[in-house]
């Protein structure tokens, strides 16, 4: 065993991201505020890094103000549970690579940079079993690639960080975050699936499917 913990990433790493399914949604919330859907748009998506390192409701609260909606909120914080919940599908091979990596005696960790909806319903997905610590952005304050979030992680597995392999896509900077307080970072690159920038920066080791990590760790 190369490593006592491997540690993924959420979206778009165990989940791939689901992109028609979210544009969907936020012309939802924008129908459900009473909004304009491209107004709404470009506030959600500019105003998405305060909604991860917070509660979800006084930050709807805020987008509410800012555009001078009257809508449901109540619906609306409804509507994105639901959209979350039924969203959180493991990829292919994630649960049988989690299942034998936990078989192999490795801690499992869950790092996502995410809004309160996620850890909202995670018991309820198929991933809440698996982990021995799942860290949420939005349930600490700080996110990806604060050096503090991958500290959680190690604090709550009871490792160090050289004790752990990193697993994501590359979003957020989180594969260098990984790397500069010490874990060894491997990206997932799957065929077809677009990457951030970010992603696309990442010159170090990758794999094309979750259960290439078992031969890594």
């Amino acid at each position: 065993m190369r490593y006592r913990a491997v540690i993924f990433d959420l979206w778009q790493t165990l989940v791939p991201w689901p992109t028609e399914r979210a544009r969907a949604m936020y012309a939802q919330l924008a129908e459900t505020f009473g909004a304009d859907p491209e107004t709404f748009q470009e506030v959600w998506i500019r105003r998405r890094r305060e909604r991860e390192i917070g509660p979800i409701e006084p930050h709807l609260r805020s987008i509410a103000e800012e555009l001078a909606l009257t809508g449901d909120l109540a619906a609306v914080m409804e509507m994105r549970r639901d959209w979350t919940y039924e969203s959180l599908v493991p990829r292919g091979d994630a649960v049988s690579t989690l299942v034998e990596l936990r078989g192999r005696g490795h801690r499992l960790g869950m790092i996502s940079a995410c809004s309160q909806d996620v850890p909202d319903v995670w018991a309820r997905t198929p991933f809440g079993p698996l982990f021995d610590s799942a860290v949420f952005s939005c349930s600490i304050g700080f996110s990806k690639p604060d050096p503090r979030i991958y500290a959680v992680a190690c604090e709550e597995l009871g490792v160090e960080p050289g004790d752990c392999l990193f697993v994501g896509d590359g979003a957020n900077d989180e594969l260098p975050g990984a790397e500069r307080l010490g874990m060894t970072a491997v990206q997932l690159r799957a065929p077809g699936e677009l990457l951030t920038p970010e992603g696309e920066r990442w010159r170090g080791r990758y794999v094309e499917r979750l259960s290439d990590v078992l031969e890594l760790a």
